[in-house]
């Protein structure tokens, strides 16, 4: 029972915040609801006793991407920036693709026939994760770590791109005064 109330707090956590980051107008409120997700996310992760994948998401995606952007963002431009007003068709036109996405995860899910698996689990030890993470082939992890080190970069990229294009705007506005 607490199982179950712990996964519909983070999913409802996850499901909130989400549409925070993506509607908030304010860049910096954005990527704070953004680490709310990541953390909530590394919240099921470790629900399903993924202990490393959470803390991968722990550290590289809410210690490095958030840290990231938010860094970017203070050492780019003004804090308090805002987004421009989003048109109607633009929301109409999101919001057809998100029910969409959503119609089709779900459908997925729910024609997809889970069976559980008969394997015998994996022997897990510091030598075996080791060489998993230093390894290219079939089960290793070298080369998921080299996208998202490119993940990290178009993050940090993206974010001063975003603050410079505010930044220049506030300039040509305070030139053309």
């Amino acid at each position: 029972m607490g199982t179950q109330i712990m996964f519909y707090l983070f999913s409802a956590i996850i499901v909130v915040f989400s549409v925070l980051t993506v509607t908030s107008r304010k860049i910096l409120r954005a990527a704070t609801y953004l680490l709310f997700v990541l953390v909530a996310t590394a919240g099921i992760y470790f629900m399903l006793n993924y202990q490393f994948l959470a803390a991968v998401q722990l550290t590289l995606y809410a210690g490095g991407i958030v840290v990231l952007i938010i860094f970017s963002i203070l050492l780019t431009s003004h804090i308090s920036q805002s987004f421009e007003q989003v048109g109607k068709l633009k929301t109409i036109a999101s919001g057809l693709a998100t029910a969409a996405g959503a119609i089709l995860t779900i459908s997925l899910l729910v024609q997809h026939q889970f069976v559980a698996s008969t394997k015998p689990a994996i022997d897990v030890n510091m030598e075996t994760i080791g060489l998993s993470l230093l390894s290219y082939e079939k089960e290793g992890f070298v080369l998921p770590f080299e996208v998202i080190s490119i993940l990290l970069l178009a993050a940090m990229v993206g974010a001063i791109v975003i603050a410079k294009k505010a930044a220049e705007k506030v300039k040509n506005q305070e030139n053309t005064k």
